[in-house]
């Protein structure tokens, strides 16, 4: 009997899995970029990783099963995913023998064209089904991430994959999702990440619905996601560089920087953000180090941007690296020497944002969060600008304070107008919730 040994990216909302085969081989399922967790996870179990499997060309991570190939891991994708490099492509009902456990491919398009759910089997006894976007715990994953002109077809199709899926196996089968709490892939809003057959029949709005209902409701739940997914899945295609996972951060001398902006250079400021409105460079955006930091860096820089980082010197290099690599921003040039100290000391100067407490405010207030956040209350009077539209947003002249649920895109939000010449800009401490306990008034809620 396999084990299957999920492995959780809490930051981007995704699940790996590492499946023990029984015969002291694993196959990993969609893992992402860094193998570390994988090759770990493997040897503490006394496993040789024989295999990978990819469902789909991954849009919001970069697909790890090139560097498992490294470590002796051989390659399965769907082939119509036309990889670039070697892999076996496999076709709707081809099966792989791992060495006594088969792996069957099926065709579920939707979430991505090519896209492949893998059936785990032992003989007759089937014992898992790894479903990628397919089936996610209540929905499926969105379906507009390859155009505009194909998003209502690619969601009939996710309906009708799912529907075959949870038709044909047994209510007792555990299915494993890529795409769960916290991805911009998914759409539902359950906490679960595994679930079953039996489960997805009862609750899942796919099965017994109507499907011309389920894609008027779908098609209107999608909201916004960060810009580098339509890059990734090229990306994903062509194969990412290999053995970036070794990569440290480089130290940059202040001057260094300098004259990196000077010819196009981003510093990403990865400070808390109550340290960056206390004193930042310039220019910089603030993006805190956070399990969500890569998903708001994906909104705030394009792929083949050159970063240069401004971090305190108790937080974690290794995370900020990882973080950065495994959404393709490999265009990483290191870190200001010295942090904010080390700009300063070299005689530049530096600006800073004022930090508000709830209820106080100056000029408009401005909710950065994201329309779908909104049910849960906004301050009154607030108007909704997202983080990743802000600059484009047009904005009421005057101070400006912003606010999200804690202060972190808040301050993300100020940074870019800052960066964009806006002056008289403010954040808020805290959200709505804050804001209601303090003001002893009640939150607006949109129509």
């Amino acid at each position: 009997m396999a084990e299957v040994i999920p492995v959780v990216d809490e930051g981007l909302g995704n699940s790996s899995y590492l499946v023990d085969l029984g015969d002291g081989s694993a196959l990993v399922v969609d893992p992402n970029r860094d193998p570390t967790p994988y090759l770990d996870e493997a040897a503490q179990r006394g496993l040789r990783i024989r295999f990978t499997a990819d469902t789909h060309l991954h849009a919001d991570f970069i697909s790890g099963s090139r560097d498992l190939a490294v470590e002796g891991a051989y390659i399965l994708a769907p082939e119509g995913a036309a990889l670039s490099f070697e892999h076996r492509g496999l076709r709707d009902g081809e099966e792989i023998d791992l060495g006594g456990l088969r792996l069957r491919a099926i065709a579920t398009p939707g979430h991505t064209p090519e896209h492949l759910t893998y059936l785990l089997s032992d003989g007759p006894a089937v014992l898992a089904l790894f479903t990628g976007g397919a089936v996610i715990v209540g929905s499926v994953a969105r379906t507009d991430l390859i155009s505009d002109h194909e998003t209502e077809a690619l969601t009939r199709a996710a309906y009708r994959s799912a529907r075959t899926l949870l038709d044909a196996y047994p209510a007792e089968l555990d299915v494993y999702p890529t795409h769960g709490a916290g991805s911009f892939c998914s759409v539902s809003g359950s906490s679960k990440r595994t679930t079953t057959i039996g489960a997805e029949r009862d609750s899942n709005p796919v099965y017994g619905g109507d499907e011309d209902v389920f894609v008027t409701g779908f098609l209107q739940s999608l909201g916004t996601f960060p810009p580098y997914f339509l890059r990734s899945r090229a990306t994903n295609q062509s194969g990412a560089p290999v053995g970036t996972h070794k990569r440290s951060m480089s130290p940059l001398a202040p001057l260094h920087v300098a004259r990196a902006v000077a010819d196009g250079a981003v510093v990403i400021d990865a400070r808390p953000f109550e340290d960056f409105g206390r004193g930042h460079i310039p220019g910089s955006i603030s993006v805190e180090l956070r399990p969500q930091f890569a998903s708001w860096l994906g909104w705030v820089a394009t792929p083949d941007t050159r970063l240069v980082f401004v971090a305190n010197e108790n937080q974690d290099r290794a995370d900020l690296m990882r973080q950065s690599l495994k959404i393709g921003f490999d265009a990483i040039e290191g870190e200001v020497a010295g942090g904010i100290e080390g700009w300063q000391v070299a005689g530049f100067d530096i600006a800073a944002i004022d930090l508000l407490d709830v209820p106080e405010h100056e000029g408009a207030l401005i909710d950065v969060r994201q329309v779908a956040e909104l049910a849960g209350g906004m301050i009154p009077g607030a108007l909704n600008a997202e983080v990743g539209s802000i600059v484009d947003t047009p904005l009421p002249d005057g101070p400006l304070t912003l606010y999200c649920g804690h202060g972190q895109r808040g301050m993300t939000a100020a940074s870019l107008l800052e960066r964009d010449g806006r002056r008289g800009l403010n954040v808020l401490v805290g959200g709505p919730i804050e804001w209601a306990d303090s003001s002893g008034e009640r939150l607006e809620f949109p129509t």
